[in-house]
This record gives structure tokens, C-alpha cells and sequence, in this order.
């Protein structure tokens, strides 16, 4: 295996095992307010990171996609011409969004 990859799996080990271990070390022996304050700092954290590498790349997500049909509505004419103006947009849309899905599936 890469050293990197040993390397990357190592450092969150330690790091866990290491938070983990004061735990059971410090039980009882920190004061009340103190444990409090800590537990809310973990808290935050764990919410900050599920904003971060779940919520936020979803609204990004969303984002591009409509950046999307706003531009291929804006610049190409054709698709915007006549009384059915959304389907070509949406085919469009369909199209591209295949092509993504089978660009990252079969690499």
C-alpha cells in the first residue's frame, strides 16, 4: 500500500483514540461547567462538519444546475423559440446530466 494512504488512515486513528482515551481518563475530574463548555465545542464542530461535506455541497449542486438552465435558456435561441420554450431546456438539462453520471461511473 502507498505510504499515503497508510499515513491517512493513521493520523484519524491516533487522533480518535487519543480524544477518546481522555475521556475515560478525565471522567469526574473536570469540572462541571468546563465539561459543558466542551461537550458544546464538539457539538459545533460536528455540526459545522456535517454543513461543510453534506448541506453545502448540495446547494452547490443546486446552484450550478440552475446557473445551467439559465444559460442554455439565455444563449441558445432555439431552445428558447416557440410555445414548448422549457422542453428543449429540460432535455438539455436530462442530457448533460447523463453524460456526468456515465462520465463519473465509467470514469
Amino acid at each position: 500500500m502507498d505510504e499515503r494512504v497508510i499515513s491517512g488512515i493513521l493520523i484519524p486513528f491516533i487522533g480518535t483514540t487519543s480524544g477518546s482515551a481522555l475521556v475515560f481518563l478525565m471522567r469526574g475530574k473536570i469540572k462541571d461547567r468546563i465539561q459543558r463548555a466542551l461537550t458544546g465545542f464538539a457539538g459545533g464542530v460536528m455540526v459545522a462538519a456535517s454543513i461543510w461535506s453534506l448541506i453545502l455541497p448540495a446547494f452547490l449542486c443546486f446552484a450550478a444546475g440552475a446557473m445551467i438552465y439559465v444559460v442554455v435558456e439565455e444563449l441558445i435561441p432555439e431552445m428558447s423559440a416557440g410555445e414548448h420554450s422549457n422542453v428543449g431546456v429540460l432535455m438539455f438539462s436530462l442530457g448533460f446530466t447523463l453524460m456526468m453520471a456515465l462520465d463519473v461511473a465509467l470514469g
